[in-house]
């Protein structure tokens, strides 16, 4: 049986930082410094006022389930199980779509607004995803 790879991005010279933040565990945002707005996906001007004025941090890594659905299709490159395809929402406030893992992939387990932490998987030598998994303290409750 043929091995799919799972697609990956490719960094650009705007996410370059937040690529490089994945594969050295971090998950780096970027921030106005002129109105203070936190923002993801990356880009060169804020959404919010469009200051070039902007600096680049390493977030928390912590967030909550906003909304998901599970994908019971198998997918050659995300093996027969099904998965969560997930909106994050950051404790720093952007939203980013994402997987939820180390979790049972059902309704009754994946509860909105639930506390989760990131957690980052290495695809290649240069590209790691950032995933969310339920908090600790959420998972020893």
């Amino acid at each position: 049986m043929k091995e799919f790879k799972r697609a990956l991005p490719e960094p650009t010279p705007e996410t370059e930082h937040f690529w490089d933040g994945c594969r050295q565990g971090e998950l780096r945002i970027q921030r106005c410094m002129s109105c203070n707005h936190s923002y993801f996906p990356p880009r060169p001007v804020c959404p919010e006022c469009w200051s070039r004025d902007i600096e680049i941090y390493v977030a928390s890594g912590k967030a909550t389930l906003h909304s998901y659905i599970i994908n019971h299709r198998p997918r050659p490159d995300m093996g027969t199980e099904p998965h969560s395809i997930a909106m994050v929402r950051l404790a720093e406030g952007p939203q980013m779509m994402s997987n939820i893992v180390d979790c049972p992939q059902t309704p009754e387990a994946l509860i909105l607004d639930m506390p989760l932490e990131v957690t980052f998987l290495k695809q290649s030598d240069t590209i790691s995803l950032p995933q969310f998994k339920p908090a600790k303290d959420q998972a020893d409750g």
